[in-house]
């Protein structure tokens, strides 16, 4: 069993004025709000139990856009994050959630495109801490690690000015149950946050990290800035436009992982409005129906 945390939170200053609106997550890429990615990514890992950290004031939109699960067959919960104190702040938030089983924790902002085989391979063999690794052409600019032959971590490092490889680290990581002790026990760092790097460091400590590459065939998008969100964008359309397939769809994951059965399927698709999403929805029944 292990259950989820998507951190939807902090100020996205950044984007502003964008952000003065609505929540980063809930800005636009393409044709669905960005909480629709990574949401998307969890179910077809093979996550049901999903907890949604946001601010207080998007505590209710989040709400309002996603609702509670059920329509998917999975279970989301919402909890508040006040301040941006930190990444690791979000598993003592979930702490009561995770309630002694292990956790995905996943950035709100990480768009991860391609074959999940790697995601649920590390589900299902971690027995500490998972950490991914993405190749880069600059990893100055990203959280970087080190590891062995035997995916063992070595050493892992917050924008080395003289990185020890090209691997950097995406918003994504697996855990244990001992995750929120590990960082309620930490100190804020220089910048007054809790960092997830001294949590995944813990795990590094005690010889329980592994690393899984990510490697060809994937692509991994953060979505921090206006030009992220717009090459994210352009990447879904080209992609969409070219294969007439739909990426970060719950309800088609909801649907693909047996969450809901056909027919479930077809009512929620049944009371979409006129839109291409639910024209793309109708050509999945259709090609059930045909079986």
């Amino acid at each position: 069993m292990i259950r989820g945390i998507l951190l939807a939170g902090g100020r996205g200053t950044r984007l502003y004025p964008l952000t003065t609106i609505a929540s980063k997550q809930l800005q636009p890429i393409y044709d669905k709000p960005l909480i629709y990615y990574p949401l998307t990514t969890m179910m077809l890992a093979g996550i049901e139990e999903i907890l949604i950290i946001t601010t207080p004031e998007d505590v209710p939109r989040f709400r309002e856009l996603l609702g509670d699960g059920a329509q998917w067959g999975v279970k989301l919960e919402y909890a508040a994050q006040d301040k941006p104190r930190g990444i690791a702040e979000a598993l003592i938030i979930g702490e009561e959630f995770i309630a002694g089983e292990s956790v995905m924790l996943m950035l709100g902002d990480n768009f991860v495109y391609g074959r999940l085989d790697f995601l649920r391979e590390a589900i299902a063999a971690n027995e500490g801490g998972t950490i991914f690794a993405y190749p880069v052409n600059d990893p100055t600019a990203y959280g970087v690690i080190e590891f062995d032959a035997d995916y063992n971590a070595i050493s892992i490092e917050e924008k080395p000015k003289e990185p020890k490889s090209n691997w950097a680290v995406p918003g994504m990581y697996i855990y244990t149950a001992d995750c929120a002790a590990k960082a309620k026990a930490l100190a804020p760092s220089g910048r007054g946050e809790l960092e997830i790097t001294d949590v995944t460091r813990g795990y590094l400590e005690e010889g329980r990290l592994k690393v899984k590459p990510m490697g060809r065939g994937i692509a991994w998008l953060d979505t921090g800035t206006s030009e992220n969100l717009l090459g994210a964008s352009n990447f879904v359309h080209a992609l969409q436009s070219r294969q007439g397939l739909v990426i970060g769809s719950p309800e088609e994951a909801a649907m693909r992982m047996g969450y809901i059965d056909a027919d479930a399927f077809r009512a929620l698709v049944s009371g979409m409005p006129r839109s291409a999403y639910r024209e793309y929805l109708e050509r999945i029944i259709f090609e059930l129906d045909q079986g």
